[in-house]
């Protein structure tokens, strides 16, 4: 797709499956960090808008749009659809108490899970359930699941987990914050780590199919790596419990079975 046009608005699209967050409520909040990106790279002010959905579907449709040119996606959206969407990493994001990178944790009931073949007929529900790529070929790499094995996403990651405490055929998979968690509940004796993954991207800014010239997309990512050195944009990060950038270091995901 040809570059869009200098003059024209462009949008950059926030989608966070999975996390909690109405649209209404978080507009304010990307609209100042689009602010403050224009702000910081020398682009025409008031030529980047922002929205966010918070859904897999709407962000996708959003992201359809000639007019979407940039996206903030988690790092599970992105080994989803990076190929379909045309999607190219500009940086990663420094999250609050997690960093720029997480592992992921597989749990399960206590004793209930001894390998990648003990979990037929089981299902495996996350906030990343929506990018069954990801779960397997990512989060689980190196776990040869069984063919039966179903991936689900929830939002409810504590009832996901009393199924896993009660027994049921079901497995959890937790991000950093998630995990960090699971001693405090009260049925946690119950529950065991059956494997974590190596430190993937917590999210990322990407540019839309080339949407971008390349010179003002190297100004943005000059900036955006710039944010949170210093008094700059430090108000539009800390709203969105971002810390800064870093320069976007990307695994490749094992190949698909």
């Amino acid at each position: 797709m040809s570059t869009l046009l200098e003059a024209a608005l462009a949008t950059l699209v926030f989608c966070a499956p999975g996390y909690p967050g109405a649209a209404g409520d978080a507009q304010p909040l990307v609209d100042q960090f689009a602010s403050a990106a224009v702000a910081a790279s020398g682009w025409p002010a008031g030529s980047l808008a922002a929205v966010y959905d918070p859904t897999e579907d709407g962000g996708l449709a959003k992201l359809n749009g000639a007019d979407a040119v940039l996206a903030f996606v988690p790092y599970p959206f992105f080994v989803e659809h990076a190929a379909q969407l045309h999607l190219t990493a500009l940086v990663q994001a420094d999250v609050v108490d997690v960093g720029p990178q997480q592992r992921w944790t597989l749990v399960a009931k206590n004793g209930r899970v001894t390998g990648p073949a003990s979990m037929a007929g089981f299902t495996i529900l996350s906030t990343a359930g929506y990018a069954p790529n990801f779960v397997r070929r990512s989060a689980l790499e190196g776990w040869a699941l069984p063919l039966d094995v179903k991936i689900e996403a929830t939002g409810q990651i504590l009832s996901a987990l009393r199924k896993v405490a009660a027994g049921e055929p079901v497995a959890v998979l937790l991000d950093q914050t998630q995990a960090t968690a699971l001693a405090t509940l009260p049925f946690a004796a119950d529950i065991k780590t059956v494997m974590q993954s190596p430190q993937l991207p917590v999210a990322i800014i990407v540019v839309v199919d080339s949407r971008v010239a390349p010179a003002k997309a190297r100004a943005l990512q000059a900036a955006l790596l710039k944010m949170g050195q210093g008094s700059a944009g430090g108000d539009a990060l800390g709203a969105l419990h971002l810390r800064g950038f870093v320069p976007a270091k990307l695994p490749t995901p094992a190949p698909a079975p």
